[in-house]
């Protein structure tokens, strides 16, 4: 179509300007361009999944204990702070052998019976 003045689209209104773009970005989703919407972007409008408002527990297992010290290279004799390494819970899940004294905000009540049976403590 070189040479012609509309190249194949009538009247010269039809192509030129910016007109013919139907509006920048989303403009006209709701309208003219709804059909592109439900084709290619359904999830587009709306609200989608739920925003928790509960607060997420850091937790750790008494089983864990022995890796973690072990990895810190913290002294066994010492009070070891579980709140200043990030965990807000302890749990009963696993075994320990080290007398451990340990500092943390919350505890199950079958943690406190395994680190008690190993000869350690917790501190609140």
């Amino acid at each position: 179509m070189r040479g012609k003045k509309t190249h194949g689209y009538g009247s010269k209104k039809k192509h030129r300007g910016k007109g013919s773009r139907g509006g920048k970005g989303y403009a006209g989703s709701h309208k003219h361009k709804w059909t592109y919407i439900l084709k290619y972007e359904r999830d587009h409008f709306g609200k989608h999944g739920f925003v928790s408002k509960k607060k997420k527990e850091r937790v750790i297992n008494v089983g864990e204990l022995e890796k973690l010290v072990n990895k810190l290279g913290l002294n066994t004799q010492e009070v070891i702070d579980l709140e200043a390494l990030g965990y807000t819970k302890l749990l009963g899940s696993g075994s320990i052998d080290m007398p451990l004294k340990i500092k943390v905000p919350s505890y199950s009540q079958r943690a406190a019976e395994k680190i008690g049976s190993a000869g350690g403590e917790i501190i609140e």
